[in-house]
């Protein structure tokens, strides 16, 4: 496949998943198509970014119904399914990079060794197929930016593009976990987004302290929603913001759980 991605089939453009494609990853897909001659889709569950064993084995696959979805936006799109092995040999582990603390804080500090893991597999790829665009949704933001450093601090040639978040006409973040919402969760699951909003449309209003605390008294009336957290960061570095500062050039975001399934989200608070 790599020597098939010669010269002839430039700009490569890549678009890594986990499978269980939704609206969210097909938009990343279309928009590759626009932006490349050639187009390569990896759908592979890591499994050295899940620090929850039983979280790896719920996470929803259907492989055959990606791939149709895929052939409904081209019939030449090249998809790479490999197994564990072949991305990791023997030794299922990830590598250790310095991400400059991006990897310390929500998810990396509720997740441990979850940013590890996803540094390890995206830098295998992108190494690999030496791709010139690859991309990205910002539902995933801290993601998005320990994706982008590693492709700089490692020189790769490829460019990380990210791309806005894919929504339900409700609000919510469209994610491969939303199936595993029950009728009722799903009904609860647009608070997320209804949260970051009121946060939005008061972050020039409060100082963050105590924007912090008017959010969590949105959540606490409702009970089956339970917050895990809510900051707002400067979005380069991802360091919480200054409790008296105003949060309106910053990005927020949220964590919450539903049940056992545990959701996140986040928006530019300008």
């Amino acid at each position: 496949m790599v020597e098939h991605l010669s010269d002839e089939a430039r700009p490569l453009g890549m678009v890594p998943t986990m499978g269980a494609l939704h609206p969210g990853h097909l938009s990343l897909i279309e928009r590759a198509v626009k932006e490349n001659k050639t187009i390569l889709i990896s759908i592979f569950i890591n499994p050295t970014q899940f620090n929850d064993k039983t979280d790896l084995k719920s996470y929803p696959v259907n492989i055959d119904e990606d791939l149709h979805l895929i052939r409904k936006i081209s019939e030449n799109i090249l998809v790479y399914v490999p197994e564990v092995y072949d991305v990791y040999g023997n030794m299922v582990k990830s590598k250790s990079f310095d991400l400059e603390g991006l990897d310390q804080v929500m998810e990396g500090e509720k997740r441990s060794g979850h940013f590890q893991g996803v540094a390890t597999v995206v830098a295998h790829f992108l190494k690999t197929f030496s791709p010139d665009h690859a991309y990205f949704g910002e539902k995933d933001f801290q993601q998005l930016l320990v994706i982008d450093h590693i492709a700089r601090s490692l020189s790769l040639k490829t460019k990380i593009i990210g791309c806005p978040t894919m929504r339900e006409s409700d609000g919510l973040a469209m994610s491969s976990r939303n199936i595993l919402l029950s009728s009722d969760q799903r009904k609860l699951a647009s608070k997320l987004f209804e949260g970051l909003q009121f946060a939005k449309s008061n972050a020039k209003k409060f100082p963050y302290k105590t924007l912090k605390s008017m959010v969590a008294a949105f959540f606490e009336k409702h009970n089956e929603l339970t917050l895990d957290y809510f900051k707002i960061t400067d979005p380069k570095t991802l360091q919480e913001i200054h409790l008296d500062k105003y949060g309106d050039n910053g990005r927020g975001f949220i964590a919450a759980y539903l049940g056992k399934i545990r959701l996140i989200d986040n928006l530019d608070m300008s």
